[in-house]
């Protein structure tokens, strides 16, 4: 280990040498009192734009709002860790950026990627995921039955998991997802935090088995030309994979189980066609369920993309499904 102080949180999860400094540089971006919140990618860009905000003249201009920053404005220990994990870019006009961002959520910090999220294995942190981890505390504030073992499908940087794994020490908690790089990001976010829950590389819940009393899927939901995978969700306007997830989980619930979906549903002509998708997937089953709007409209700039032409807006929901009789709450 780089440390001591790193060792105290990857007791349960083993890194590889670049992932613990990794951990120690964030960790000591917290001791530092680092705190930033990450914003929608517009509105990232507006500030950027700014006058005066060309270039990084603090820390959080580094690791929050992703600018190009002078080697001179970190310590000689910052820049090495971050040379150590692999996320020191150095251009060759001399000036830095880095690979990474850093957010805060609440007492956590999480490790995410830089701006802009534009390769491939992206992994995505914002106000959806805000919306997401206030959901699951939601779930959790009411739970009734205690929760032994749980899942997070599709976890990115794995705040779900992570804030699940905090509240409920003794469970079982998996961190499942596709992306390589989500996986490495979670794994370290476990350790930051203190928590354990194991990363699995797997499409939805194939490399898993068992029951669960807890599945929280957090999916893309919107058509991306470039099917980038944290952002492209199929389907006619991004629902597809969102409801192959819920396809899929239902009969993997525990007798006490509970199915809590955070995904976007597209407005045409005032009806929710992913809400009636849902309907008809869970009518025939035996349990009960509800659907909550939460914001009314996200991402509205991507109604300018033609795949949204007859789209209206773009709602952020949360489905929830319970093990038990069928009585929709609407």
């Amino acid at each position: 280990m780089t440390s001591d102080r790193a060792g105290e949180q990857t007791q349960t999860i083993k890194l590889q040498r670049e992932d613990e400094a990794l951990v120690e540089l964030v960790l000591l971006l917290r001791e530092d009192g680092y705190r930033f919140t990450t914003v929608t990618p517009l509105t990232q860009q507006r500030v950027n734009g700014r006058p005066g905000n060309d270039f990084a003249n603090d820390v959080a201009g580094v690791f929050g709002w992703s600018r190009p920053f002078s080697p001179e404005l970190l310590s000689h220990r910052i820049l090495a860790l971050m040379r150590a994990a692999r996320v020191l870019l150095t251009e060759s006009d001399g000036w830095c950026r880095s690979r990474i961002r850093v957010s805060t959520l609440g007492e956590q910090i999480f490790v995410h990627s830089a701006y802009p999220t534009t390769e491939a294995d992206s992994v995505f942190f914002g106000p959806d995921t805000v919306r997401f981890v206030h959901a699951i505390e939601r779930h959790l504030q009411t739970r009734k039955s205690p929760l032994t073992r749980a899942v997070d499908i599709g976890c990115g940087a794995g705040p779900g998991a992570i804030r699940i794994a905090a509240a409920a020490p003794g469970a079982e908690v998996l961190m499942l997802d596709i992306n390589a790089l989500a996986l490495r990001y979670a794994r370290v976010n476990s350790a930051i935090n203190r928590v354990s829950a194991q990363p699995i590389e797997s499409s939805i819940l194939t490399n898993t088995s068992g029951t669960f009393d807890l599945i929280v899927p957090n999916p893309p939901y919107l058509i991306d030309p470039k099917e980038r995978a944290y952002r492209h969700g199929g389907g006619h306007f991004g629902e597809g994979l969102s409801l192959r997830i819920l396809r899929e989980s239902v009969s993997r619930l525990s007798h006490v189980g509970t199915f809590l979906l955070y995904t976007g549903s597209a407005i045409v002509g005032g009806i929710d066609r992913f809400k009636g998708a849902c309907r008809e997937l869970l009518e025939a089953s035996n349990c009960s369920w509800s659907y909550d709007e939460l914001d009314p409209d996200v991402f509205g700039e991507e109604l300018e993309m033609p795949a949204y032409a007859t789209v209206e807006r773009i709602a952020a929901v949360v489905l929830t499904v319970s093990m038990g009789s069928n009585d929709e709450t609407r």
